[in-house]
């Protein structure tokens, strides 16, 4: 085992990785879950058995718009603006924002901008739903995944219109 060389600052060189908020965010993360668990038990709420491959690719496609929603859409920067700061207009609806502020804030300013990071939250509640009420998950997710169509059909559109207009 290698020891640390001296003067090492830790984790990363510069001081910047807000590890002690992604804990605390890790923590309220697992917290949800074991509280939905043990909620979930209490009430005799029977889980499925499997998500059929229909579900799960509802389920896919909402998160995947979900967290883009609430990480890069334009309208959702009010839920952002107290941990990030705009940075640049991105295509269509999106921005980018950076996150901002001491090592709580600044961890979930880097959660609610990386549609990677928020995917795990958005994911986790349409489960938990999905869960609870499968008819109002599925329903929920269709709406989401009609959104995520209706961009694609939107890029393809404007890329067919610039292509005839060359």
């Amino acid at each position: 085992m290698t020891e640390p060389a001296s003067g090492d600052s830790g984790y990363d060189e510069q001081g910047e990785v807000p590890l002690k908020g992604y804990a605390a965010l890790s923590g309220t993360f697992a917290a949800g879950i074991a509280l939905f668990a043990v909620t979930a038990r209490r009430r005799g709420l029977r889980l499925p058995d499997q998500v059929p491959p229909w579900d799960l690719a509802l389920l896919g496609t909402a998160t995947f718009k979900g967290s883009r929603l609430l990480a890069r859409d334009k309208v959702t920067s009010f839920l952002r603006a107290p941990f990030t700061r705009r940075t640049e207009q991105g295509e269509g609806s999106e921005v980018s924002d950076a996150p901002r502020g001491g090592e709580v804030r600044h961890a979930v300013g880097d959660l609610v901008t990386c549609p990677f990071c928020t995917s795990a939250w958005v994911a986790g509640a349409l489960t938990v739903t999905y869960a609870c009420a499968p008819r109002a998950a599925r329903l929920l997710c269709a709406g989401l995944s009609a959104i995520t169509m209706a961009d694609w059909l939107q890029y393809a559109w404007t890329r067919t219109q610039q292509s005839a207009e060359d």
